[in-house]
């Protein structure tokens, strides 16, 4: 039965219908599919392989893996709160990780528990979840995994929306995508903050460049 309740938390906190958002931020994937770098469904993966193993998620992976550590420790929670909004290198990207994070907790306080009240109600959003799931005993690698698919299935709902892929491409993508979220998951769980560091640097310039075109969907 605890699992069974844990898994229903996760399907609600990570669901598209979860009021936290999502579906008006793309991380610069928006950017990329104007530029023709992303256009299609085997350039979708690849994009999105490459942000969860060498990108902003595998750092949101492994912050939210000390978060859900640290969730009743209010001083190392703290920092990896600092931290995880410190590594946001846009204002894009600053504004759509504790913007998402701040609705996460406003809504995760139908389910009261105290690391609400020792996060304030802000925090980048891979820490508000990753404390959330860690103070109700959630697996961490379960929740990780959890959390990167809710954020790769965000990021293919945003390359419908582009015109990159149709929804039977989108589809394939994800399933493509399940052993890298898995394996990436259970190396997050393993992780420590020595673990940070991403390679993704056109991504990184990507969501720069998104701060100034002309026609935009999405908010980041």
């Amino acid at each position: 039965m605890a699992e069974a309740i844990d898994l229903l938390r996760l399907m609600t906190w990570l669901s598209p219908a979860f009021p936290v958002g999502a579906f008006s931020y793309s991380g610069g994937l928006e950017q990329v599919a104007a530029d023709g770098d992303v256009h299609d469904a085997g350039t979708l993966g690849e994009w999105l392989s490459s942000l969860l193993a060498h990108g902003n998620l595998w750092n949101d992976a492994v912050l939210f893996a000390e978060a859900h550590r640290a969730f009743g420790d209010a001083g190392r929670l703290a920092e990896a709160a600092a931290l995880a909004e410190a590594l946001a290198g846009s204002a894009e990207r600053h504004r759509e990780t504790m913007l998402q994070g701040e609705a996460f907790l406003a809504a995760a306080a139908r389910w009261p528990h105290p690391v609400l009240a020792t996060l304030g109600g802000a925090a980048a959003y891979p820490v508000a979840v990753g404390a959330v799931s860690g103070g109700h005993g959630i697996a961490a690698e379960a929740a990780l995994a959890a959390y990167l698919h809710a954020v790769a299935s965000n990021l293919v709902s945003v390359a419908i929306r582009c015109g990159i892929v149709g929804q039977r491409g989108g589809v394939a993508v994800l399933a493509d995508l399940e052993g890298t979220i898995l394996t990436l998951a259970a190396a997050a769980a393993r992780s420590t903050l020595d673990d940070l560091g991403s390679a993704a640097i056109r991504a990184d310039i990507a969501s720069l460049r998104h701060e100034t075109l002309a026609t935009r969907l999405f908010r980041s």
